[in-house]
């Protein structure tokens, strides 16, 4: 089973900010980064409950962990039905919280 994916436009916002922070910095990283955060959501396309729950009353609220450099992105989203996976928002490891 192949489950679409999709992105709310916090999340969009979100994949934005992180590339114009890493943009500012180095062009090399700030694609290596782009291009290790849509691998690893293509995982999502067919094993999305492989990845880690957020609560244990939740199990269609999970995240990706995605590795990049020493620390990395995580990747919130929900599983909506049998066909579909849409992701809520990501952030970079070393961030507080979501946006």
């Amino acid at each position: 089973m192949s489950y679409r994916v999709r992105f709310t436009q916090a999340a969009r916002e979100d994949l934005l900010r992180l590339y114009e922070f890493q943009l500012e910095r180095n062009v090399d990283v700030a694609e290596r980064a782009r291009q290790a955060i849509g691998k690893s959501i293509e995982l999502l396309r067919e094993f999305p409950f492989t990845c880690r729950k957020v609560a244990a009353e939740d199990p269609f609220l999970r995240e990706l962990v995605i590795p990049f450099g020493a620390s990395g992105y995580v990747a919130l989203f929900e599983i909506e039905d049998r066909q579909t996976v849409t992701i809520l928002a990501i952030r970079h490891q070393l961030e507080e919280d979501y946006h």
